[in-house]
């Protein structure tokens, strides 16, 4: 059976003409709308506590998007819990980003996911620096080195070490201030 996969354009024309109900949390991957999970208490915070560090490390001239659309590739638009990018707010009244230096998902019941699926994704668009904050393993899981479908380094971080982006490598911060 043949599946029709949505691009990029019919997606977004669909969500301005209404096509979903409203507050229905989806996003488009691969062609393939999927649902995405809701947050728990866990999540909110770690998502809060990695975007607070974010914001400081990257500052002016970046903007930190909290569970925004990406528009990477002609059939995904993903909206990541956090996509560190270029510019200002202004800079994307009539376009989402299409790349980002960093993208960040904060994992409690959507783990498997966020390391097969969305790792691929990221990867293969070129996200130099991908982090999982992994809530069930407490632990920051931190992708680098794209390379086709998936990252060439992987490092787990867990509570006592250290790290930065890498487009601000000054920015070193305990991993457990990032954990919930």
């Amino acid at each position: 059976m043949d599946q029709y996969l949505l691009t990029r354009l019919e997606y977004d024309r669909a969500v301005d003409a209404g096509a979903f109900r409203p507050g229905a949390r989806l996003e488009l991957i691969e062609g393939k709308l999927h649902a995405m999970t809701p947050q728990g208490t866990a999540h909110t915070t770690g998502l809060h506590l990695v975007a607070n560090y974010l914001r400081e490390a990257f500052g002016p001239g970046h903007v930190i998007r909290i569970q925004n659309p990406l528009a990477i590739g002609d059939y995904s638009e993903p909206e990541p819990d956090i996509a560190v990018v270029a510019g200002n707010v202004r800079d994307y009244r009539h376009v989402h980003p299409t790349a980002a230096h960093l993208v960040v998902e904060v994992a409690q019941t959507s783990l498997a996911d966020d390391r097969i699926v969305k790792q691929a994704l990221y990867a293969s668009c070129g996200i130099p620096e991908y982090w999982i904050l992994a809530i069930p393993e407490d632990r920051l899981e931190v992708y680098r080195e794209p390379e086709g479908d998936r990252y060439r380094c992987v490092k787990h971080l867990v509570a006592g070490d250290q790290v930065a982006p890498l487009a601000r490598p000054d920015a070193l911060v305990a991993v457990e201030d990032l954990l919930p």
